[in-house]
């Protein structure tokens, strides 16, 4: 029992170098993203680098700024933080880059009205992991939807200059990686708390490699206009 103990608390030990890496690794891909702002400024990529910057600046200011003010950390990333991650990739994906303007106002209206019914039925706690769930879902599809246009037009064979790859990637470690860990996050906590720890361990380090990974776009990937 004591050497559960003490590898869970080892852990624990693990995950909070793991936090700072994760806010270092944000700080570091929205650098790069200032750094390439203006060349890309006539191409869409640039509002990537925004996004970047909007993310790092969210991060640092509830993570480190405001640790305190739980409740007001959860209305904030329910009403906006979230949603607008999401959002932001669905234009990316399905707009941008897969050229299908109504796949995008499609992906956005089922996201935003399942997330508005359920804030009228449940606690912010569930909104916000419901949010993630279906949020992560939809996602898929769309990353999905991206690998078959790579491999039918012979892009994943050019993948070290391919912007969408670096990103498709990140999804897949990230969001896709970690839709398990969203889903079943309290029972895994409450009956698992070993597995649980491991998890949320592959969280942190998934969530570093996909910042980046987003840097990476900027600096392997070809640009597109």
């Amino acid at each position: 029992m004591t050497t559960e103990i003490f590898k869970i608390e080892d852990m624990q030990e693990l995950q909070l170098t793991l936090k700072d890496a994760m806010l270092f690794s944000e700080f570091f891909s929205a650098l790069v993203g200032v750094l390439y702002l203006y060349k890309l400024r006539n191409s869409y990529w640039k509002w990537f680098s925004i996004y970047l910057i909007i993310i790092f600046l969210q991060e640092y200011f509830w993570i480190v700024i405001n640790t305190g003010f739980y409740t007001w950390n959860v209305e904030y990333y329910v009403f906006f933080g979230i949603p607008f991650q999401y959002i932001f990739l669905y234009w990316l994906y399905a707009y941008k880059s897969l050229k299908k303007k109504k796949l995008f106002i499609l992906c956005s209206f089922v996201y935003l009205i399942t997330i508005g019914i359920a804030v009228g039925f449940v606690a912010l706690g569930q909104v916000l992991a419901l949010s993630t769930t279906v949020g992560t879902l939809i996602l898929t599809i769309l990353v999905v939807l991206e690998f078959i246009k790579q491999i039918k037009n012979d892009d994943i064979l050019k993948f070290r200059k391919n912007k969408m790859f670096y990103i498709n990637i990140a999804m897949v470690l990230f969001y896709i990686g970690t839709y398990p860990y969203h889903v079943f996050g309290s029972e895994l906590y409450n009956d698992f708390s070993k597995i649980d720890a491991i998890y949320y361990t592959y969280f942190l380090i998934a969530n570093c490699i996909m910042y980046l990974l987003f840097a990476a776009s900027f600096i392997w990937g070809k640009q597109q206009s």
